[in-house]
């Protein structure tokens, strides 16, 4: 029989968001009148809104004539990767230097085969679990040791520097991944931060796969939106991002990837050239379908609908933020992300999960499933229906001022 491949072997456990549905699952099973609300996964749940649900539904309805049919469409329409250009980037990019693909998350998947398994990695700390779990699964990293991954740089991102990650620590010649705003702690980095990230990997030889799939939820106008707002970043930076958390297209599916023709391997070969033919070996293209919907998205009325609906999960995360502060928790975050990193000073994540699940039938995620840095938080979602929010927060409120947390 052929052996099981040693990489899936080496991942330490279950991927975290399936291990939070089956303890919430559990805890349902066994506590069967128990009104349970979700403030832990990061799923949207409001419609799609008007305009852009026009824009889905007439790219269906086109796919039914004869005019209107396309088949595939492998890097994306070339219509919708100028828009984005224009209205993301300012028309900086070529559309050969715009993938559309099916989601950021995705994407990020495939990039592990561009890189390969020789590569140094070096993530923050706390992360999206795709970085870290994806690099042991492409054989970039190697099995569990102490607290991680061997063969994986981690940056810690704390309150003692801001969230923000020692940039000495990044070794020569690595692969960074780096999230802003930043899931799990809401953080975002600044300009001044930014440009010491660029100038590091371009002094260390590095590469950034920059994930700014929550960019649309920045409403500080002195912060960056997009890594290529600070110079040289196009040397040095593969950029994704999602319409999933934006327009409502989780289910959807409906991303993109820059891949600046500026950015050369050590040899000088392309990394654009070598993007391209990955993704046409092993990706057809995002649906067209979406990818109508993508283009509604981009014009002025659907522009207008995102504002909206960013604008509503972050009043969700509002009624949190403020929620934790009445209870005296230290948090960050809600405030130009859908996130909020809560601090419960000595205590274990999982436990404090349990404790709100128990207490309060809410579901958060702890943020140790994040990395070693995020032990002892707790991250709230702000997706969730405005009544299902208000009623959380009445019950963390009510319920622990009167049965505080364990210390």
């Amino acid at each position: 029989m052929i052996n099981r491949n040693p990489n899936i072997a080496n991942l330490k456990a279950g991927y975290l968001f399936p291990e939070i549905a089956k303890r919430r699952r559990e805890y349902a099973a066994s506590h069967p009148d128990a009104k349970i609300i979700s403030l832990g996964v990061g799923n949207t749940t409001e419609p799609v809104l008007p305009h852009i649900n026009a824009g889905l539904i007439e790219g269906a309805r086109r796919l039914g004539t004869a005019e209107g049919y396309s088949g595939y469409q492998d890097e994306g329409l070339p219509e919708l990767r100028e828009k984005i250009s224009s209205v993301f980037y300012n028309g900086k990019f070529e559309i050969d230097e715009i993938f559309i693909s099916d989601g950021a998350k995705c994407d990020i998947g495939r990039l592990q085969i561009l890189f390969g398994s020789g590569t140094k990695i070096a993530a923050q700390d706390p992360s999206y679990p795709v970085y870290v779990d994806g690099s042991v699964l492409a054989g970039a990293a190697q099995g569990w040791e102490g607290t991680g991954y061997a063969g994986i740089t981690y940056l810690p991102c704390t309150a003692d520097n801001n969230f923000f990650p020692d940039t000495d620590l990044i070794p020569n010649d690595s692969l960074i991944y780096f999230c802003s705003p930043n899931n799990p702690t809401g953080a975002v980095a600044d300009r001044g931060q930014l440009a010491a990230l660029v100038e590091t990997a371009v002094k260390k030889d590095c590469i950034i796969i920059f994930d700014a799939a929550y960019s649309e939820f920045i409403r500080d106008s002195s912060l960056p939106k997009t890594i290529y707002e600070i110079d040289r970043a196009d040397q040095c930076a593969i950029e994704v991002n999602s319409f999933s958390k934006p327009a409502g297209f989780t289910g959807v599916r409906l991303g993109w990837s820059i891949v600046p023709k500026a950015l050369k391997f050590a040899g000088g070969e392309s990394v654009n050239a070598d993007w391209n033919r990955i993704a046409g070996t092993i990706f057809n293209g995002a649906s067209n379908i979406a990818q109508a919907g993508g283009l509604a998205a981009l014009d002025d009325e659907g522009l207008k609908e995102i504002r909206e609906l960013t604008d509503f999960y972050l009043g969700n995360a509002k009624l949190i933020r403020d929620s934790l502060k009445k209870l005296k928790i230290q948090c960050i975050g809600g405030d130009n992300s859908p996130y909020i990193w809560a601090y419960f000073p000595g205590r274990d994540s999982w436990e404090v999960f349990a404790e709100i699940l128990e207490k309060c039938q809410v579901v958060t995620t702890p943020g140790a499933g994040f990395g070693p840095a995020g032990q002892g938080y707790i991250r709230f979602s702000a997706f969730g229906h405005r009544a299902d929010v208000e009623e959380a927060c009445r019950r963390l409120i009510v319920l622990m001022q009167k049965n505080p947390f364990r210390q």
